[in-house]
């Protein structure tokens, strides 16, 4: 007897975010040489689109594919911008910005600690897709949490 399917399968458990992109194949070629990001499937599509493909950086997982604006999967070039961030925890958020400005991202906020205990920074790929990622460097409480930021914004 084989064992029965998993509803949720292995590897797939949370939030799981789903990119559309101009030119997935360039994206996914960025996001390992600018993120460490590990290519763990690729299903192609006519006219060698990217179909459907999944990654990993760290342990997040996200989904890649070419945009389909017929299906309303649309990329930001396709809507002018995204109001979306992912967020991503590494080791060494100072060596993962110099990275991937290197590799072609923008900088949109430099790596700076925050009153919240973390070292973040944010990033646009050439995709259009905004990134934050993080090196936790202080477990801060909530009471204090809200010090600091009172601190911080002069309330």
């Amino acid at each position: 007897m084989s064992s029965p399917v998993k509803a949720i399968p292995e590897g797939q458990e949370g939030t799981i975010p789903y990119l559309s992109c101009h030119d997935a194949a360039g994206a996914l070629a960025f996001y390992a040489k600018a993120f460490g990001a590990e290519e763990l499937m690729r299903i192609g599509a006519p006219g060698g689109k990217v179909g459907h493909a999944e990654i990993a950086i760290g342990k997040a997982r996200l989904m890649v594919a070419d945009e389909y604006p017929d299906i309303g999967f649309r990329s930001p070039r396709s809507i002018g911008g995204t109001p979306v961030i992912i967020h991503i925890y590494v080791d060494d958020v100072d060596a993962l910005v110099a990275r991937a400005s290197a590799a072609g991202a923008t900088v949109t906020r430099p790596p700076s600690d925050e009153f919240y205990g973390d070292r973040v920074a944010q990033l646009t790929d050439p995709y259009g897709h905004a990134w934050s990622f993080a090196t936790h460097k202080e477990d801060v409480s909530v009471e204090e949490m809200a010090r600091r930021a009172a601190d911080k914004h002069g309330a």
